[in-house]
């Protein structure tokens, strides 16, 4: 888990890609950020990366990334 909450984007994105690499192909990690701009930017950021965008969860905020590649 990468707990992102009180920080403003692009903050919670730039510590997604640092974090993603460090976890094996096919992990999960949940993002948790409260900025309202994480629900469009932690999606487009995995799009523009290659990377899979599970699901975003209303409680935390949280949103789950897949490692790909």
């Amino acid at each position: 888990m990468l707990d992102c909450r009180g920080q403003r984007c692009p903050l919670p994105v730039i510590k997604l890609a640092r974090r993603l690499p460090e976890l094996p192909v096919g992990a999960v990690l949940r993002v948790l950020a409260d900025d309202p701009a994480a629900a469009v930017d932690i999606p487009a950021w995995c799009r523009m990366r290659g990377q899979e965008f599970v699901a975003a969860h209303a409680e935390g905020p949280g949103y789950d990334v897949r490692r790909v590649g």
